[in-house]
């Protein structure tokens, strides 16, 4: 097997050879070579084309007409830099500082020229001419300033943010020489910031995480966003939530908060009988008893009203209505009212359990009063005289006297009559049906 092998590749080195030597004749048929370059083409039955040959020789020339050459400066610079990232060297964090704003980024715009007696809301209406102005997300205030004196009076300068980059090119050709009021020229600049003092890198806010980012554009998103909230002839969101008032007094959670899963369990299934109900919200503190019922639509919620309006519950009339979309029923306690709700509530639990307790100790003591019976005791001094079988149980002897023994005048015939001691009798008295006495079952 190994000389077919060996004899195999001899063949084929051979038939190379032989087309080498073709080629370079020019003879081979299959075979083409550029004069111009020196390049070498074969034909591809397959494809039916010439294409180059891929060889050592072409790849060393392809390398060589389009290989990169790197300065020897960037390459030495770059081993260094590979060399110090393997080292596990981190790379330092450059020092908190002061920065300047770029003007493709900065919203906010320098307003001068204001009377003195302008007011916030003026001055927020009158910037909004030229886009919409940004809010705090955190105490959605807009994000003005209008600048004062040291007694605190209104100097007449400010500076507004906008949401959108566009409005500070707005504000700069429109309002920018406006006369405001018919006789305050106005000045609108971009805001420059300057640092005065020393820079305080504690004062800097804090980053916002990529969650509290996400929400924040979506808000900013939807201000922006023209769509209508409904379509025309179709009802608003609100409807599909009904306020059900006098359902309870709020007296009665205080006495025992578990009637809050209660009535929320109770309200969802008898108002599950209109549709389905998406939730159910309890105002457990507000004075009216109030509850919020949402169905998934607002047909839902008419039928609802016609369910639950002037309807009788617990010796109270309730009411129930469409919510408006603004009332707010929450009632929030102070600080007081909630020490004094949580203190009576760990009484309730105190008691609650003294309860629990009380009840498990008259039981124990019950339990333990009732006497100690045992069936298998069945002797008294009226029962049957003892019979042989009976009085050869006992360890006692047996001796006959006048004096102790007992008459059995109904003693029937052919049966020896017995003279039993009277202390035999009082004996048996304390003995059970299996014949130990009970001193000698205390030993």
């Amino acid at each position: 097997m190994a000389d077919e092998d060996f004899q195999q590749q001899l063949e084929l080195e051979k038939l190379e050879q032989e087309k080498k030597e073709r080629v370079a004749a020019g003879t081979d048929p299959y075979t083409y070579v550029d004069p111009n370059n020196g390049s070498v083409f074969e034909w591809d039955h397959a494809k039916k084309a010439w294409f180059p040959k891929v060889d050592d020789d072409f790849i060393a020339k392809y390398q060589e007409n389009y290989s990169y050459q790197e300065p020897e400066g960037e390459s030495k610079k770059e081993d260094d830099a590979a060399e110090k990232a393997t080292k596990g060297e981190k790379r330092k964090a450059n020092d908190p500082c002061w920065f300047q704003v770029d003007d493709d980024r900065n919203t906010n715009v320098y307003v001068s020229g204001f009377p003195s007696d302008i007011t916030e809301e003026e001055f927020v209406e009158f910037m909004g001419k030229c886009g919409m102005v940004m809010k705090d997300p955190d105490t959605m205030k807009y994000k003005i300033k209008l600048y004062r004196d040291k007694d605190g009076t209104i100097k007449g300068d400010g500076r507004c943010c906008y949401i959108k980059i566009e409005s500070v090119k707005l504000a700069l050709d429109i309002l920018d020489g406006y006369l405001f009021k018919g006789k305050h020229p106005i000045h609108v600049e971009r805001a420059q910031f300057e640092l005065k003092g020393q820079y305080d890198p504690t004062k800097k806010p804090k980053k916002k995480k990529p969650k509290d980012k996400e929400k924040l554009q979506k808000k900013l998103d939807k201000l922006f966003d023209w769509r209508p909230d409904k379509l025309r002839g179709q009802r608003s969101k609100n409807e599909n939530t009904v306020i059900i008032k006098n359902m309870f007094e709020p007296k009665e959670f205080d006495q025992d908060a578990t009637l809050l899963l209660d009535y929320q369990n109770d309200i969802r299934e008898e108002c599950s009988k209109c549709g389905e109900v998406k939730k159910v919200v309890i105002y457990d503190r507000n004075p009216e008893g109030v509850v919020g019922v949402t169905f998934t639509e607002p047909e839902m919620a008419d039928e609802c009203i016609n369910l639950m309006n002037n309807r009788w519950f617990a010796s109270r009339q309730l009411t129930a209505e469409t919510w408006d979309g603004k009332a707010r029923y929450k009632v929030f306690e102070t600080e007081e009212e909630l020490q004094k709700r949580l203190d009576n509530w760990d009484k309730y639990l105190d008691e609650k359990d003294d309860q629990e307790a009380a009840a498990k100790l008259a039981a124990a003591a019950a339990s333990s009063s009732q006497p100690y019976t045992n069936s298998g005791a069945a002797t008294s001094s009226t029962s049957q005289p003892y019979t042989n079988s009976g009085a050869a149980s006992s360890s006692q002897p047996h001796k006959t006297s006048d004096s102790g023994s007992a008459s059995h005048d109904s003693q029937p015939p052919g049966v020896e009559k017995l003279n039993v001691p009277s202390s035999a009798y009082e004996l048996a008295g304390d003995t059970d049906s299996s014949g130990d006495s009970g001193d000698e079952g205390g030993r």
